[in-house]
């Protein structure tokens, strides 16, 4: 298997982030926590939970927990698919409960910068 260059490294939660995560959102999805439309979920899709970058991959989003939060995988979805039209409301609600656990949060810190690592 080829190594992964530093950039991917840096997009990837790591199993310390992955953990500190869970603990910090108590092994519970943000959006079922918050009863955020909960009404099409099923219950497989409420139990399956991930780990959801709020900066995705594709735009260089790191892999540190001021850039993650647990999520079931109906709200993972719902969110990443967009076509619901409610990403942008989950996007803001997403920002505000980073913004609750980190005082200095910002978004410009969840970028993967090459000259910055």
């Amino acid at each position: 298997m080829a190594k992964k260059s530093k950039q991917a490294r840096a997009r990837e939660f790591n199993e310390r982030a992955r953990q500190e995560i869970y603990y910090r959102d108590r092994a519970k999805c943000i959006f079922c926590t918050m009863g955020y439309r909960m009404e099409q979920g099923t219950w497989l899709g409420k139990e399956i939970m991930g780990v959801m970058h709020y900066m995705p991959r594709s735009r260089n989003g790191l892999g540190i927990p001021k850039n993650g939060a647990l999520g079931c995988q109906y709200h993972h979805e719902m969110m990443d698919n967009g076509n619901q039209g409610v990403r942008e409301e989950m996007l803001g609600m997403f920002r505000e409960y980073l913004k609750s656990h980190y005082e200095d949060w910002n978004e410009e810190d969840l970028v993967y910068r090459k000259w910055n690592f």
